[in-house]
């Protein structure tokens, strides 16, 4: 169970603050079934409702510092993705955002990272695919990581490759 001011990560929205917790009011609908209200931190002005009795398919907590600064030192033996053929890639990247977990997330960045170079090298574009993949994934990761490790999000890649 998460307390209100706890961070949480939530899926695809990201780290959240725990608002509120509280029954929803909505007319016409009765329930007595409470709803963590969660303020996205990246996403001013936006709300999440996760019901408290799926929360923990949904949920998780942050990173504490000392499990940020682990992952990180152990990113560079985090593989990459394999896949047999390029059209099961954006099945395996949404498995990856599905998962709600950071090392996932950390693979995702890595492959797509090491597929740009080689198509960069190759003397071809990125991929629309891998754009937009890389962008949700970087901005998943590094919000939550600037929350862990108590750091401003644009300063995020820089600590990573300081201490990776």
């Amino acid at each position: 169970m998460f307390n209100i001011g706890d961070y949480v990560v939530c899926g695809n929205k990201g780290v959240c603050k725990v608002d509120k917790i509280s029954v929803l009011d909505i007319s016409g609908v009765e329930s007595n079934e409470e709803y963590y209200i969660l303020k996205p931190v990246y996403s001013p002005g936006s709300t999440v409702y996760i019901s408290m009795e799926t929360a923990d398919e949904k949920l998780r907590p942050v990173l504490t510092k000392k499990e940020a600064d682990k992952l990180v030192k152990l990113m560079p033996g985090i593989p990459d993705i394999t896949v047999e053929n390029d059209k099961q890639l954006e099945g395996e990247y949404k498995n990856c955002i599905r998962s709600n977990d950071a090392v996932e997330l950390v693979k995702l960045l890595k492959t797509i990272y090491h597929r740009r170079e080689a198509r960069f090298a190759a003397g071809r574009k990125e991929t629309a695919l891998d754009a937009k993949y890389f962008r949700m994934a970087g901005d998943y990761l590094y919000g939550e990581l600037a929350i862990s490790l108590s750091i401003p999000r644009e300063e995020v890649e820089g600590y990573i490759g300081k201490n990776c």
